[in-house]
């Protein structure tokens, strides 16, 4: 009986495991919309100008990937690229509840947070979120 105990935890472990592992990749690189404002002290972020923000560390595997793709857009878009490193500006990601990197944040004129992805943001997804902005439908 103990061992059939055994096997029956270990299964359920695994079928949790498996089920965390599948929400994980599902929201993984996912845009999450926001509207507050956003302390730009220690981002690099003029005020006043569209930015994406990549908070990245120095272990980072998919940063860059992460790092030619923003700098793609933005420089198609005219709009800032800021990489963050947190290995050596911890401080920052607690500021901004930032959990693992890659994460960028799409900052608009007015110092808001606009949109938040989580591990690599889908293209499609990035270029709508900007194409979304006021400032960027003038320019157009």
């Amino acid at each position: 009986m103990p061992l059939t105990s055994a096997l029956i935890a270990v299964a359920t472990l695994v079928a949790v495991a498996i089920v965390a592992g599948a929400v994980w990749r599902l929201r993984d690189g996912r845009r999450r919309d926001g509207a507050d404002a956003i302390d730009l002290t220690g981002l690099g972020v003029h005020e006043g100008r569209i930015a994406l923000v990549q908070f990245s560390t120095e272990t980072c595997t998919r940063c860059p990937q992460v790092r030619r793709m923003l700098q793609s857009i933005a420089s198609a878009r005219s709009v800032d690229h800021v990489e963050v490193d947190l290995t050596h500006s911890p401080d920052l990601a607690r500021r901004h509840h930032v959990l693992s990197t890659p994460t960028t944040f799409l900052v608009g004129t007015d110092a808001t947070l606009v949109a938040r992805f989580n591990g690599v943001p889908r293209r499609a997804d990035l270029e709508a979120a900007l194409s979304e902005l006021p400032a960027l439908q003038e320019a157009s």
